[in-house]
């Protein structure tokens, strides 16, 4: 088999080899339990064939619970998982992970040390005679651009190496359903990028429908076709990432994609009397209680000018930009800016601020 024309740089030349079929995976009112502590809350979710969907949240949330449902790891305590409206876990059904047609890549990609990548890579397929196995083993490698290492050791590869050895053994029993638990959280941060965005380029080739779980929301932003938000095991919002990040249901949701400022108001006549200006809040009974947010990408800080007076009381350099943090009447914390680093006058104290309007969020006290 002739090895990577690209020599391993690209992914342009790899040699797609199309999955089975791409399929629609759907929880269906799951709940678990762990220790009498409940995990996963009623989730109700699908993952479009095709797809790639992210599991964002934080730790304890119930994405990696989730995927483990998915895979047949874990037992859900009630609900159903259907893989093309066909149930494979459910009250009278539990399918093991090797009957699901799922394909699971694991957070410290559990490669064999003693196995040369080519065998790693063959582990799975143990279905098929062993030269058939190698020849689709090779083909997964190709596909990931390392078929030049395929007799060497995991090893002697870099991380980024090592995830797509891992990425290709997934692919190579080409599953209908792709789980992904955090594939990036073990790479050099320089790295993330350009891995990121090869693994993306390999799942459209292949046309797996694929489920990754993440706690960063930017890494959610680049790879998700859409975006499952998670909190305490319960579903808190689904969407695009422009959705998510435009139109969030909650102030969590608002916090989760875009740091902000938070202040408590009160609706008085449509308006809501916040310290850096007044905000719109016909949509709220007169009286009612809503939480503010400001997104820091939303405010604007000048040395005369703006609406709302400030003093700087600290500077974080932080290259392009510096972190600042303000004085604002009415405030009872600091209130966080972001400006370009070359924008403020060295020592400046006394500053102005302005926000705008579409970055600031109005919710429910109890949203």
């Amino acid at each position: 088999m002739a090895s990577d024309p690209s020599g391993g740089n690209g992914i342009e030349t790899r040699r797609a080899s199309a999955v089975t079929f791409a399929a629609r995976l759907a929880f269906e009112d799951i709940h678990h339990s762990y220790h009498s502590k409940e995990t996963i809350r009623g989730i109700s979710l699908t993952a479009e064939p095709g797809e790639v969907l992210c599991l964002l949240g934080p730790s304890g949330s119930g994405k990696t619970t989730l995927l483990r449902i998915a895979a047949g790891i874990e037992a859900q305590t009630s609900g159903r998982v259907l893989l093309n409206d066909r149930e494979i876990a459910g009250p009278a059904v539990f399918l093991p992970p090797e009957r699901r047609g799922v394909g699971l890549m694991f957070q410290d990609f559990a490669l064999f040390p003693h196995m040369s990548v080519l065998d790693n890579v063959r582990f799975g397929l143990t279905a098929l005679p062993r030269a058939e196995a190698e020849a689709e083993a090779q083909v997964a490698l190709e596909r990931v651009g390392l078929a030049h290492y395929a007799q060497k050791y995991p090893h002697v590869l870099s991380g980024g190496e090592q995830q797509r050895v891992a990425l290709a053994r997934a692919l190579a029993p080409r599953p209908a359903v792709l789980l992904m638990d955090e594939p990036f959280s073990g790479l050099d941060s320089r790295l993330k990028d350009s891995i990121r965005a090869d693994t993306l380029a390999i799942l459209r080739k292949s046309r797996a429908s694929a489920i990754v779980v993440t706690h960063d929301a930017e890494e959610a932003m680049r790879m998700g076709d859409r975006i499952a938000l998670l909190k305490d095991g319960r579903l808190v919002q689904v969407g695009t990432a422009e959705q998510l990040y435009l139109n969030p249901q909650s102030i969590f949701a608002a916090a989760f994609f875009s740091e902000i400022n938070e202040f408590s108001g009160h609706v008085r006549g449509g308006v809501v009397e916040t310290p850096l200006g007044n905000v719109d809040g016909k949509r709220f009974a007169d009286g009612q209680t809503v939480r503010v947010a400001v997104r820091l990408s939303g405010l604007s800080v000048h040395e005369a000018g703006g609406e709302t007076p400030a003093r700087i009381l600290s500077r974080r350099f932080l290259g392009v930009v510096e972190l600042l943090e303000l004085a604002v009447p009415g405030a009872d914390r600091p209130v966080r800016a972001r400006v370009r680093a070359d924008q403020l006058a060295p020592g400046l104290r006394d500053v102005t601020l302005s926000a705008n309007h579409r970055d600031i969020l109005v919710f429910e006290k109890d949203g």
